[in-house]
């Protein structure tokens, strides 16, 4: 694939807010697999998972390649296992309340605040299930486990595999606007200030220990992490202990209806975002001035300031002959460094009390010579060498 092919975006004027969601448990009440296609293969749920997870244990396989392999054991001889039948399965997946208007509602606040709001799946769900649900086009990517297809659309073997360790992988794709699995930019350097959405403007949701590296990965770097639980069940032990070791940082019942506690603590979020990157767009303008005006100063400017700051913390008469040799190398001073330096003369007794010896003094002689300013240091250090 040509590098052309690849979908990269890159910083706006606006900052972008990146909403990301598990989606079993987070967005949907259960598994999607045991909304209708495990029934449909005459299989008892739990069953079904117990026999993936000893698969997995026994071969020390993958537990979600587990899963897709029985899926796909399973289907022979009742469905027709492609994309179509896949969809048509996710189409039967309940949401939690409010899912549905949750999404438009979400970037309509962010418009106010002059925040894009965008929205992401990262689940090790399956991306053909999800992509058959009500709510797929509100993504702006789906990253989930997903199948290849032969010539005549039937799946044979995984295509993509998203576990609970590398979910981070597309938490860096989305920071960098390097969207694409395939594309191995997402390795290269990214200065803070060109990062399309940096973590501090990233939420994960999720709802339990498979959520971990991300959620941990995004609070380390300032971002938010929520859990979220049933709200007709209102079992909190998972968000209880996410909270307690530091998984998380706030937990709300996966209820996504208008006025909801994950609805304003969303709005709260928007609201910091907007503020917070006012401040940071300031502090890089800042930055980028100090550094061009860094890189316009000479190497030898750059010495003498260095060797002028070396003095004012001179603690030796050693270290001041020292510097003052280096300094007497030097043609000239501007005014305010000659200031500063009578100043150190003055205040550092470990140039002051040797003013006399003659480095010192023929070095600071010449200095308030040439000097136009006649300040109170200036004027002191020229009484302390007659």
């Amino acid at each position: 694939m040509s590098e052309k092919a690849f979908e990269r975006r890159t910083k706006g004027d606006k900052p972008v807010l990146a909403i990301c969601y598990d989606f079993d448990k987070t967005l949907s009440p259960d598994d999607m697999q045991a909304q209708g296609y495990i029934q449909s293969v005459n299989c008892d749920v739990k069953k079904f998972w117990e026999e993936s997870n000893k698969r997995a244990e026994d071969n020390e396989m993958d537990t979600n390649l587990s899963y897709m392999y029985q899926m796909i054991e399973y289907s022979e001889g009742r469905h027709i296992f492609n994309k179509e039948m896949l969809m048509a399965y996710g189409a039967k997946v309940k949401l939690f309340p409010g899912v549905e208007e949750w999404f438009q509602r979400i970037k309509a606040y962010g418009k106010d605040y002059g925040v894009v709001v965008e929205h992401y799946v990262i689940s090790s769900g399956l991306k053909e299930m999800i992509k058959g649900t009500k709510v797929a086009d509100e993504f702006e990517r789906i990253y989930a486990s997903s199948f290849y297809y032969n010539d005549k659309g039937v799946a044979k073997w995984p295509a993509q595999v998203v576990n609970f360790t590398n979910k981070t992988q597309f938490l860096f794709r989305i920071e960098k606007g390097v969207l694409d699995i395939n594309d191995d930019k997402v390795n290269e350097f990214f200065a803070p200030d060109q990062l399309r959405i940096p973590f501090r403007n990233i939420v994960y949701i999720g709802d339990s220990d498979t959520d971990i590296p991300c959620m941990k990965l995004v609070n380390t770097n300032g971002g938010y992490s929520i859990g979220v639980y049933d709200p007709k069940t209102k079992e909190k032990s998972k968000v209880y202990k996410m909270l307690n070791d530091n998984r998380i940082q706030y937990y709300a019942p996966a209820d996504y209806t208008a006025g909801s506690e994950l609805d304003k603590l969303l709005l709260s979020i928007i609201q910091n975002t907007a503020t917070n990157e006012r401040l940071k767009t300031y502090h890089f303008g800042c930055a980028k001035e100090a550094t061009q005006y860094a890189e316009t100063q000479t190497k030898e400017e750059q010495r003498k300031r260095a060797l002028i700051y070396k003095l004012l913390d001179s603690g030796s008469f050693a270290t001041t002959h020292s510097i003052i040799k280096e300094l007497s190398v030097f043609d000239s001073y501007t005014d305010k460094q000659a200031e500063f330096l009578a100043e150190i003369a003055i205040e550092n007794d470990q140039v002051y009390l040797i003013l006399d010896d003659k480095d010192i003094h023929d070095f600071f002689s010449k200095l308030i010579g040439k000097t136009l300013k006649d300040t109170g240091y200036i004027k002191r250090l020229a009484k302390a060498l007659q």
